[in-house]
């Protein structure tokens, strides 16, 4: 505990034996992108919902 290397180079370690990201992969974490895939979706079906809402009622 009191001997071992600071926990910068640790990480600095841990992240240089990662493989490199390929490219056009922005998304490293499966569960990021589903979530953000998700939000894009919900707001746009929002939008749609809210477009044709305003069009029933005439206020468009």
């Amino acid at each position: 505990m009191f001997h071992g290397k600071p926990i910068e180079e640790r990480i600095a370690e841990r992240q240089a034996q990662r493989p490199s990201l390929r490219e056009g992969k922005y998304f490293e974490h499966g569960p990021a992108k589903f979530i953000f895939i998700f939000v894009i979706v919900f707001v746009v079906i929002g939008h749609l919902a809210g477009l044709l809402v305003l069009m029933a009622l005439g206020l468009h």
